[in-house]
Parts: structure tokens; sequence; C-alpha cells
């Protein structure tokens, strides 16, 4: 009697939940531009990793257990293009920072899921913003837990470095140099304001060229003007001399 070997059929770790990144453009633009933010913040840092709305997966054979955060950092990880964050294969490492945006359609259930997702799976810094009514929150990894950040207003990342601050009525955020967090639109609009005054300065330059090139011809020609005077008076002198008058004689 023979037997057959069965071989298991392979995991399949999907790399999209066929979810919507976003449910709004506010939400939309508002992960866009943190996204966007952080992954310039670390562009000269081979071992970070930065990626918005990827799914992650904390457990291998567990293709259930899975979140895509809005933007997530990974610290110890190369750069590169994945289909999805497999963190077996990524020498263990969990995502240390994470963000969600909010949308109107989230309920407190979902929230409060991601919330549990995060604090078991080792997220060190979680952030949660809602742009609709400009509110952020935000909790730090102490010992075996998270806890929330009592007062996020003048709040700087550990991990990251980038600052928070509360503005009238907005949120802002600030990459550790003091520059604002901008999105794609604002931005172009400071590349623009930029490139204006860059050429303006040229201008302004070149008109100070002229200027300076105007006043060298000047004093150019006053030179050769003095110069045609002193050999006028010379030549003047010496017809003198020939008619047997000194010029330099006292009168």
């Amino acid at each position: 009697m023979s037997s057959t070997t069965v071989e298991a059929a392979p995991i399949v770790y999907p790399d999209s939940d066929g979810m919507p990144m976003a449910d709004n453009t506010q939400q939309f633009r508002a992960i866009v531009t943190i996204q966007g933010n952080l992954e310039a913040l670390f562009r000269d840092r081979a071992d970070v990793f930065v990626a918005g709305d990827l799914l992650w997966y904390p457990v291998e054979g567990r293709p259930d257990i899975r979140r895509a955060p809005d933007a997530m950092v990974v610290f110890g990880r190369p750069k590169g293009d994945r289909g999805s964050y497999r963190q077996w294969e990524e020498d263990g490492i969990a995502p240390q920072v994470v963000f969600e945006v909010l949308s109107p359609g989230n309920t407190l259930t979902e929230i409060a899921a991601k919330f549990e997702f995060y604090d078991r799976y080792g997220v060190e810094e979680y952030y949660l913003y809602d742009p609709a009514r400009e509110d952020l929150s935000g909790w730090r990894r102490e010992g075996e837990w998270l806890r929330v950040i009592e007062e996020i207003d003048g709040w700087v990342s550990p991990r990251l470095g980038v600052i928070f601050r509360c503005e009238g009525d907005a949120v802002r955020m600030y990459l550790p140099d003091g520059r604002p967090f901008l999105s794609f639109v604002e931005l172009q609009d400071q590349l623009e304001r930029e490139r204006r005054r860059a050429e303006a300065e040229q201008q302004r330059a070149e008109a100070e060229r002229q200027r300076a090139e105007a006043e060298q011809q000047r004093a150019e020609a006053e030179r050769q003007r003095a110069e045609a005077e002193r050999q006028r008076a010379e030549r003047l002198a010496a017809r003198l001399r020939a008619l047997g008058i000194d010029p330099d004689a006292d009168t």
C-alpha cells in the first residue's frame, strides 16, 4: 500500500486589504503630507524605512493579523520597495513610529482595535490625528505598554525629533530644524517664492554689475581725458621752448 504526501498550501500574505487609503480629500492630503515629510526627513538615512498605507504582518503564519498604518517609520531596516511589511523577514523589527489619520467614518471600535494592535505588537510611538477637528493625540511606550502623552503641545518625538505644536485652533508638526511640515502645494509655493527671490537677487546683482561697469567706464574716460590734457600741455610746453620761452619760469 503506497502513501502519498500532501503538501500544505503556501500561506498567502496579500499586499492589499481592499480598503481605500482615505475616505476624503482632507484625510488623503494629511496622510500624504505626513508620510512625505517623514520620508524627506530621513532621505539620507539608508537604515530608515518609511511607508504609507502598507500592510504590516507582525506574525509569521497569521495573514489575518495585520494593519496598514497611514504612515510608519522603521529604524534599522533598509529603504526599498515592498508589497507588504512582513516582520519576520525584516529581522523581527517592528515599526517604531506609527501615524493614523482619522476620517469621519472611523468608529470608536476601529480606533480602539488599532490602538490595541500597535500596543500589542511593539510600536514605540503612536500618533492619532484628526484633520477635521485639528486634534492630535499621542502615546509613547513605557515599559510594556503605550501610555498617553499628557501634553502634546511642544512635544518632541524621541525617535523622529519631530516637534508638535498647537497654534490657535490648529496642530502643526515641525521638522527638527524648525521647518514646518508642508504639503506638496505649500512646498511648490515656497519653491516658487524662492525662485522669484533668487531671480530678483540675480537682477539686483546684474544691475549692480552694470552700475560698477558704467562707473569703471566713466573712470576710464576721465583717465583718458586727463591723459589727453597732460599730452596737450606737454606739446604746448615744447612749442614754447622752441620759441625760447621757458614755460616753467615764473612770470
